[in-house]
């Protein structure tokens, strides 16, 4: 039987830089016919990446948009680990959004994703974060960021039985407090400062050990470095040992940070070895989080299916 060809394309996410930021696999489905999730597995087990995102058209008349919007921008969005399916991913999808827009599949500036957290929205935005003062680069090609509208996560106390033991991550920091996610309950570890974010080294037997599903450290920026606030993201119980930048992770650290700082819109670092920045705007009545980064595609291939 003649074997089917699947179209992907390995993408770099919040950066302007190849080989930084955070790597998604994004493949294009033609329709979700003939694959399977055991398949889609195989795929990002393959990739072994943090993410690979699988795409398929939209355009059945329970996912078409009863306000008559565009259905040629609508698709049904699936990411993966290495080692398991997740309900939300913030670079794999702005990953899924760049791939559709520089490939020329989607002509409108506006994305709708039908995914396990529901629909979600992705916006192209000309420049960065809107405050380029030219839409494009040296090379003459056209420069944009990426805006998402995810669903705010919040942040809840931890109880007595959810105690962090990472001596040899913490390798003496100081911990302010420790709170956790609401949904997947990954730990939210607030350092004394972004520094000491950015000089962990984990200790992965460790971190694999702590309650919840990953632990995210995070700390006041340095004066003067132009970001709120750094993090690190460490999930070796879902085969990503760190997420380089987690979109994610941010739908939670947004109100936290929001709170603190007593501000809506804010800018991010995260500060793992690859590093990846991102703008985000709190919007505390609808319970949202706009998130906003920039990426880069690095390489382009063919599945054989």
């Amino acid at each position: 039987m003649a074997k089917r060809a699947v179209k992907y394309a390995v993408i770099d996410a919040f950066t302007d830089t190849p080989f930084k930021g955070n790597p998604a696999a994004v493949c294009y489905l033609e329709d979700e016919g003939g694959v399977d999730e055991q398949w889609m597995q195989s795929v990002a087990k393959e990739f072994n990446i943090s993410e690979t995102a699988f795409l398929a058209r939209a355009i059945s008349p329970v996912d078409s948009d009863p306000g008559g919007g565009d259905s040629s921008a609508r698709f049904h969005l699936r990411w993966f680990t290495p080692v398991a399916e997740v309900n939300l991913c913030g670079h794999g999808t702005i990953a899924a959004a760049h791939f559709l827009l520089t490939s020329g599949l989607v002509k409108s500036d506006k994305i709708e994703f039908v995914t396990l957290s529901g629909v979600l929205i992705a916006k192209k935005i000309l420049g960065v974060n809107h405050l380029e003062t030219s839409d494009f680069a040296a090379d003459g090609e056209e420069k944009f960021s990426i805006e998402l509208d995810f669903p705010m996560i919040p942040v809840v106390e931890c109880n007595s039985t959810e105690i962090l033991s990472v001596p040899e991550t913490l390798n003496g920091a100081s911990v302010i407090s420790i709170q956790k996610t609401a949904t997947a309950a990954d730990l939210i570890v607030e350092l004394s400062s972004g520094k000491e974010v950015a000089d962990i080294h984990p200790n992965f037997a460790e971190l694999e050990k702590c309650p919840g599903r990953g632990v995210i450290f995070t700390g006041l920026a340095p004066a003067g470095s132009g970001f709120d606030f750094f993090t690190r993201f460490f999930c070796p119980k879902l085969g990503v040992n760190e997420d380089p930048v987690c979109g994610s992770a941010h739908c939670a650290l947004t109100p936290y940070w929001s709170k603190k700082l007593e501000k809506k819109t804010l800018v991010a670092y995260q500060a793992s070895p690859r590093g990846g920045v991102l703008h985000l705007q709190l919007e505390e009545k609808t319970q949202r989080v706009r998130i906003q980064g920039e990426a880069v595609t690095i390489m382009v291939g063919t599945l054989l299916v």
